[in-house]
């Protein structure tokens, strides 16, 4: 088949069946995707460390396995990009700092174990910031990432470096990681899809604190169908992991579902938080496409109080847990935010992490209680638009001075406490054109169902098909 702009804008389920087919070679595929990167990655700097040369070594191999009638797996020959936090072997990993700017590892992550075991081909890492403590996609080592649909704007992050990579057609899928929406946030102002997964759902080898119920590892992509298939690859036990689920998920089971009847929340503000109106504007036009769907709609919103107690003391016990001897052996190196984190984690003391348990539950059962009434509740995925690249991150919304550089994304964090897994879906545009999405929650361990009603709505509003104008 003919090799140019219609395979980089292919889905990575399309790629992978061309090439099952025999439509398309797994050669051509990702030296399309190369000569991509070649053009449009000096403009938005998303991919830091290419590896073209082992990116065409295994996609020869690719090829050679389906001559012989072999299929390596479900992203056979497609085209990935990992980001620069998850050790990859043989390639150099930086987790978006200076003092590891030229640290190869010996092994893979456990995440990228598995997308090679299924038959992707990586072409190299994404930009994150320094050991991606943020929403704005920086660092001393690569400078910053930017955002394809205004290169005036940021893509968001922490996962910048491979939001923006899946957007401009640099690669098929990318995964990513969330902590206080480190996935739905690029996702959003890229025009992706994002799945914040259940903890435990994808396994996560190695770590450093095996028990962290905050952090998980998910899938980029510009469809709900290849988020799906992403998550058929990547989820699944794994006995190094003590917070693993057992059980799997059939996530290739079909997507298409009919939602008459199902009771969906929704919420402009998370019931008091300041939002941006044309944010707002978008979360209210995306309840009444649930309407049309046949949903049973109606404003109504979780008791979220405590949630921003909670999150910020359990950031900061994690921050000292990670990186408290780093700072201790590199004093200087790191950022002031990452310090600041690091430092109110050393002020914690038992009775403070007892309050957050206590407290977590609490709201645990809250939402539980209120998801049993709705099965999905729909709320803005970021509290503003994309904002300027060289502002580190937002100082005030509506006027209200934020208290922290992580303080504009309670409307992830807040997700984030009550262990339900989420999704930001493209939805909608600013007046000046910037992307829009929404933040579909769902039921407790519920992916799949989430991933109906994500496509549901992907298939009645078709925004993601709207590509960056600078391309």
């Amino acid at each position: 088949m003919a090799v140019g702009e219609e395979v980089f804008w292919m889905t990575a389920t399309e790629m992978a069946r061309a090439i099952r087919e025999r439509r398309l070679s797994a050669v051509e595929g990702v030296t399309a995707h190369l000569a991509r990167v070649e053009t449009i990655n000096p403009r938005v700097n998303a991919i830091v460390t290419l590896d073209a040369e082992r990116a065409l070594r295994r996609a020869k191999e690719a090829d050679d396995a389906i001559a012989h009638g072999k299929i390596l797996g479900p992203l056979h020959g497609v085209p990935v990009a990992h980001k620069d936090l998850e050790p990859t072997k043989g390639v150099r990993t930086t987790f978006g700092s200076k003092l590891y700017e030229d640290f190869i590892p010996t092994e893979n992550s456990l995440l990228v174990e598995r997308q090679e075991q299924a038959g992707a081909i990586s072409l190299g890492k994404t930009n994150t910031p320094e050991f991606g403590a943020g929403s704005q996609t920086f660092n001393a080592v690569f400078g910053t990432t930017r955002n394809p649909y205004d290169l005036a704007r940021t893509c968001g992050g922490s996962s910048g470096g491979s939001a923006v990579a899946v957007a401009t057609g640099m690669v098929a899928m990318a995964d990513g990681s969330d902590m206080f929406g480190s996935i739905r946030c690029p996702s959003n102002y890229c025009n992706l899809v994002g799945l914040r997964p259940s903890i435990g759902r994808v396994p996560r080898v190695p770590r450093a604190d095996g028990w962290n119920s905050m952090s998980v590892v998910g899938p980029i992509a510009r469809t709900v169908e290849d988020v799906a298939l992403f998550m058929s690859v990547i989820s699944g036990p794994d006995s190094r992991d003590p917070l693993s689920l057992d059980g799997t998920v059939d996530f290739l089971a079909p997507l298409g579902r009919d939602l008459a009847g199902v009771h969906v929340a929704y919420s402009a503000d998370f019931g008091g938080l300041p939002v941006a109106p044309e944010v707002a504007d978008v979360v209210r036009t995306s309840a009444r496409v649930f309407e049309e769907l046949g949903c049973v709609v109606e404003e109504a919103c979780p008791d979220f109080r405590d949630a921003n107690e909670i999150a910020m003391t359990l950031r900061a016990y994690s921050a000292e847990l990670r990186l408290g001897r780093v700072m201790e052996e590199h004093p200087g190196i790191l950022k002031p935010t990452l310090v600041g984190d690091i430092e109110a984690g050393r002020r914690l003391r038992g009775p403070d992490l007892g309050r957050a348990a206590r407290l977590r539950t609490e709201l645990f059962q809250r939402m539980h209680r209120f998801m049993e009434k709705y099965e999905f509740l729909l709320l803005p995925v970021n509290q503003v638009p994309p904002f300027p690249v060289d502002q580190e991150y937002v100082a005030e919304i509506n006027g209200l001075k934020m208290a922290s550089y992580v303080d504009w994304v309670r409307s992830l964090s807040y997700i984030t406490v009550t262990a339900h897994p989420a999704m930001s879906v493209p939805a909608g545009f600013t007046s000046g054109g910037l992307p829009v999405g929404v933040q579909i929650v769902g039921r407790y361990r519920d992916e799949f169902a989430l991933l109906q009603a994500a496509y549901a709505f992907e298939q009645a509003t078709q925004v993601g098909l709207r590509r960056p104008p600078l391309l």
